[in-house]
């Protein structure tokens, strides 16, 4: 059995209810003594379910000690659908490394503090799918609403996806449902360590449409394929001509003028990260973010049984509290 560690803190935002955050503890590994934030909360993809296998397999292959924080209701349940929650979010405070995969989140400007602190200090982010559009923050009074996606006002027209990530909500360019995406890598991406031993990227979500900026080096793009199998072929026309980007990196100079490295990828459903060749991807830039050499196959072995629920509105497992996850 995993060593895990639970921690009993004060939910923002439900004050009158406790919670359990879950961090799984680092075995022997180079990521030892580096610890790992991972953000779960949308309401669609099933973050809940997939950033705990992350946690699990960072934690027993690569030695990072990793805590994943949830969205919770007011029985301390897990809840996607409650976008004001964020446990103990004083984790990031001391994290190396924010993986997110978040949806029109709208946190109290407590739990964004930590948030916005955590990004002035030059610290990594990796972003997964909807986390271009991570945050609706409607309330005009709030010291965040900049981070909203589609804020037209400065000092980020865009919100926080398109200024630092690189890419806000666009549209669905592949049909949703209907037309899974293949990853293609470019020519020109064939070389960079964080497509070390990366092959065959293959997830159920659709291909988003993107432009990320010119500043973006681009590792994947994205080929629509004509049903939900891998061995669908490419449908034809323009879906495919040219293909969207579906991940890159680049660096963010904040405004505390510190520089974030960036991995962003418009996949990470829980059902796309079955997916060995986009588990590496990610693995990858944990690795190399954190100043750890890129091996030329990393392990991503699933360290449990790994069955995600397919992607939906409400379609998450009633009932289950943070620490069930950690099972």
């Amino acid at each position: 059995m995993k060593k895990l560690l639970l921690s009993t803190l004060l939910l923002v935002g439900f004050s009158s209810f406790a919670h359990a955050q879950i961090t799984f503890e680092g075995k022997d590994g180079p990521g030892k003594g580096k610890h790992v934030v991972l953000l779960a909360g949308d309401e669609e993809y099933r973050s809940e379910e997939a950033l705990p296998m992350l946690a699990k397999l960072l934690a027993e292959h690569h030695g990072f000690t990793t805590t994943v924080l949830f969205s919770v209701n007011e029985s301390g349940e897990v809840d996607p659908n409650k976008g004001s929650s964020l446990t103990a979010p004083e984790n990031l405070d001391n994290a190396d490394l924010v993986i997110m995969s978040l949806r029109f989140r709208h946190w109290p400007d407590e739990a964004m503090k930590h948030f916005d602190d955590y990004l002035k200090a030059g610290k990594p982010i990796i972003a997964l799918r909807t986390s271009t559009h991570a945050f609706n923050i409607t309330d005009k009074t709030s010291a965040f609403h900049y981070y909203t996606w589609n804020t037209k006002a400065e000092p980020w027209p865009g919100g926080f996806g398109k200024h630092v990530l690189g890419e806000t909500w666009v549209a669905h360019h592949g049909a949703h449902k209907k037309e899974a995406t293949r990853g293609i890598i470019p020519d020109t991406a064939k070389t960079n360590p964080l497509l070390n031993g990366v092959s065959d990227i293959f997830g159920t979500t659709d291909v988003y449409t993107a432009a990320p900026p010119a500043d973006a080096t681009i590792l994947v793009l994205g080929q629509v394929l004509a049903g939900m199998n891998p061995t669908d072929a490419p449908v034809e026309g323009q879906k495919n001509d040219p293909l969207q980007p579906i991940a890159w990196t680049r660096e963010f100079k904040n405004d505390a003028g510190t520089t974030n490295q960036i991995f962003t990828t418009t996949m990470g459903a829980a059902t796309d990260l079955t997916n060995e060749g986009l588990r590496r991807l990610i693995v990858n830039a944990v690795l190399s973010f954190t100043g750890i050499e890129v091996p030329s196959k990393a392990n991503v072995d699933v360290p449990d049984t790994y069955q995600p629920t397919m992607y939906g509105f409400d379609s998450f497992i009633k009932g289950r509290k943070p620490a069930d996850y950690a099972k």
